[in-house]
C-alpha cells in the first residue's frame, strides 16, 4: 500500500490558509473497471459511427451522470426490449441479458451490440454448464438486479435465487447432492463468504465455480476500503444509489464502524457529517467517472480539507477488448485525414 500526496485539481480553501489538519484520503482503485469503460466506449462508437439514435436496453451502467452524458449524444434507454422500433439497433447494457430477451431482440429484427462485461458472461456460462449436467442452481444475489434476471433466465426452471444466509433455510432441491452455486459479480465479499457457508452446511457436496464469480474491481475496491477505513473517521462513496456494488462499499465501511455515505455528487454530502470530523476517506464505486471524484474533493477543500493524500492499496491495469460488432464498424469507417499541425 502506497500513499502520496496529490497536487490541487481545481479549487483551493476558500479562507486562504495554506494548510490544513483536515484531509482526504483518496482511495486507489477507484471508479471504472474495465467492464464499465468498455461498455461506455461501445455506446459512444456506435453513436460516432452509426449515428443517432442508439437504443441502449436499461442503463447502460448504474451511473446516473453516466447515462445522462449518453443520452445527450443521442442514445435512448429503455426498460424493455419491445420499446425500441423494430429493424433498429439496440445496446445491451454491462449487466447482461437473459436468452428471452435475445429471442425478442431477433423476432424484432433488431440489429443487436452486446456491451455485457465478459466477467458476467462468464457466470452465464456457467448457470448454463450446470444446468445441463443436471444440477439445481443456486444465484446468490439480489433479486431486483439487473445482471440476475438476466443470469436467472438462462435456467430458470432448476434455479433459485438467495440474497441472504438465512433464506438458505428454505432452499428444497430434488436432490441434495445435486446442487451447484453461482454468485451476482457485485457483491459484497463478506455478505457473499456467509452466504456461500450456509449453502455449505445445508449442502456439503454443492459445488462452485473454478474461480469466484465476484468480479476483481468490485473485490478491489472493497478491498481499499477495508485497508483504510480505520485511519478515516468519514468514508465517502461516490455512486449512484442503484449500483449495487457501490452501496456494498458503505456497507464495507459501516461494518468496520466508520460511518460511510452513498452520494451521487458533492451536493449530496450534508455539512453536519463532516462536523468533528478530521479525515475523510474517499472511493468511488466502479460506474462512478472521475470527474464526479474531483467534485467532491474540491468541495472538501473549500470546507478546510485542505490535505489531499492518494493511499493505492493495489495495482489495476485490467482491460478487456470490444465485441466484434464494434470492432468491424471501427475497420470499416472512413479513415479521417491527418490534422495538420
Amino acid at each position: 500500500m502506497t500513499a502520496t500526496t496529490i497536487d490541487p485539481l481545481t479549487v483551493e480553501p476558500r479562507d486562504g490558509s495554506e494548510s490544513s489538519e483536515k484531509r482526504v484520503l483518496l482511495l486507489k482503485p477507484r471508479g471504472f473497471c474495465a467492464g464499465v469503460v468498455r461498455a461506455i466506449d461501445i455506446v459512444k462508437i456506435a453513436l460516432e459511427t452509426f449515428g443517432a439514435p442508439i437504443y441502449v436496453r436499461k442503463e447502460i451502467v448504474h451511473n446516473r451522470f453516466v447515462v445522462n452524458e449518453l443520452a445527450e449524444k443521442g442514445a435512448i434507454f429503455v426498460d424493455e426490449i419491445d420499446q425500441v422500433p423494430e429493424g433498429m439497433r439496440v445496446i445491451y447494457s454491462a449487466h447482461g441479458v437473459s436468452p428471452a430477451v435475445r429471442q425478442h431482440s431477433k423476432d424484432l429484427n433488431l440489429k443487436v451490440i452486446d456491451a455485457t462485461c465478459p466477467l458476467v458472461t462468464k457466470v452465464h456460462v456457467e448457470a448454463v454448464k450446470f444446468a445441463k449436467q443436471g444440477y439445481s442452481l443456486v444465484l446468490v444475489g439480489h433479486r431486483d438486479h439487473d445482471e440476475i434476471e438476466g443470469t436467472f433466465g438462462e435456467a430458470p426452471d432448476v434455479t433459485q435465487i438467495v440474497s441472504s444466509a438465512k433464506e438458505v433455510e428454505n432452499l428444497k432441491v430434488p436432490d441434495p447432492n445435486r446442487v451447484a452455486y453461482l454468485t451476482q459479480t457485485t457483491l459484497s465479499l463478506d455478505e457473499a463468504r456467509d452466504i456461500i457457508h450456509a449453502l455449505k452446511e445445508k449442502f456439503p457436496n454443492i459445488i462452485g465455480p473454478h474461480s469466484q464469480d465476484i468480479c476483481y474491481a468490485t473485490e478491489n475496491r472493497q478491498t481499499a476500503v477495508k485497508n483504510v477505513a480505520h485511519n478515516a473517521d468519514l468514508v465517502l462513496v461516490v455512486g449512484s444509489n442503484n449500483s449495487s456494488n457501490s452501496n456494498r462499499l458503505v456497507e464495507v465501511s459501516r461494518n468496520l464502524g466508520t460511518n460511510g455515505y452513498l452520494i451521487d455528487n458533492s451536493e449530496a454530502i450534508d455539512p453536519a457529517w463532516l462536523e468533528t470530523v478530521s479525515t475523510v476517506a474517499i472511493t468511488a464505486g466502479a460506474s462512478a467517472p472521475e470527474i464526479l471524484v474531483e467534485d467532491v474533493v474540491n468541495y472538501l477543500r473549500q470546507k478546510g480539507f485542505g490535505s489531499v493524500e492518494e493511499v493505492e492499496v493495489m495495482p489495476e491495469n485490467v482491460r478487456f477488448g470490444l465485441p466484434p460488432e464494434i470492432v468491424q464498424a471501427i475497420a470499416s469507417a472512413p479513415v479521417s485525414a491527418p490534422a495538420s499541425v
